[in-house]
């Protein structure tokens, strides 16, 4: 018993440590891909054709030295930060579990708390940088995750009805019938713009031209472990999507696939306003999915 679970937590720092690797190369290629859309170079000094300008910038950030307790919101901030930093390795202990096959029968449901509880650390973080502007943003991300979690929910009934069971590695082992539905895999993607924060709907930082969002007055570590987590949070969610909607052996592929995904939408399309955001999630993305539901009962 012991042994197993040294086991587990083994494979949890694991699947951490090469997931956050993987993060820091898909920063650097989100940077190059932005930078041939936009028509310039992207990092190309730091090491060959800039393969190690994400290990420089992280050095950068921890070297760099704060007075906490000026302008932050005393622990609430910070605690902020270690919430969101155990939600990571939540995340990452659902992903070593199914990559033991080793998931448990409401695998998903968890996936679904542990996506819930990502609102409140936003929240926290943008109250902690004491700017209203900050406020503003982690308030519109946490209605916004709100938001995702209902089409979550609806889709967690769907996969529940299909399967007979919220187990993920199940959904490893059976061709998923939801490619047979492009409309909702398509919902499913502007669900997962929202809750990771991306273009068109990064809510977070939609006042970029006044501070930087939620996190404006975070630095050194604090500021690498929300922006490190962020990027985490994308590779989760690809992950989901793909074992959601495809078959197991293009796990792959279709992660690849979401990750330009993102992207390409972030070098593309403007901020949608808030508003018609929500409108269309709660009028025609949730009414879609409770009207799939009530066709499949």
């Amino acid at each position: 018993m012991l042994f197993n679970t040294i086991l587990e937590i083994f494979n949890l720092l694991i699947c951490f440590i090469l997931v956050m690797i993987f993060v820091a190369f898909f920063i650097l290629s989100e940077r190059k891909v932005l930078g041939y859309i936009q028509i310039r170079k992207g990092p190309n000094k730091v090491g060959l054709s800039g393969l190690f300008q994400s290990f420089a910038d992280l050095i950068k950030l921890v070297i760099k030295f704060k007075i906490y307790n000026t302008q932050l919101r005393g622990l609430i901030s910070t605690y902020s930060v270690y919430l969101l930093i155990i939600l990571s390795f939540c995340y990452c202990g659902l992903y070593s579990l199914w990559l033991s096959h080793n998931s448990s029968n409401y695998s998903l449901l968890l996936f679904l708390v542990i996506t819930s509880l990502t609102g409140y650390s936003l929240l926290g973080a943008g109250w902690g940088s004491y700017n209203k502007y900050s406020l503003y943003g982690s308030l519109r991300a946490s209605f916004g995750s709100v938001t995702f979690e209902a089409c979550l929910m609806g889709l967690s009934l769907i996969v529940g009805v299909f399967y007979y069971s919220y187990n993920l590695s199940l959904f490893n082992s059976y061709l998923s019938p939801f490619w047979l539905c492009p409309l909702l895999y398509g919902l499913w993607l502007v669900s997962i713009l929202c809750e990771t924060n991306r273009t068109p709907f990064d809510y977070a930082e939609s006042e970029s031209d006044l501070v930087s969002g939620f996190n404006t007055e975070y630095c050194n570590v604090y500021f690498t472990c929300l922006f490190a987590c962020e990027y985490l949070i994308i590779y989760i969610m690809s992950w989901v999507s793909a074992i959601l909607f495809f078959n197991a052996y293009l796990n792959i592929f279709i992660i690849i696939l979401n990750f330009f995904f993102l992207v390409w939408i972030r070098g593309t399309l403007p901020r949608v306003r808030y508003d018609h955001f929500i409108n269309f999630m709660w009028k025609y993305n949730l009414i879609f999915l409770v009207l799939f539901i009530l066709c499949l009962f």
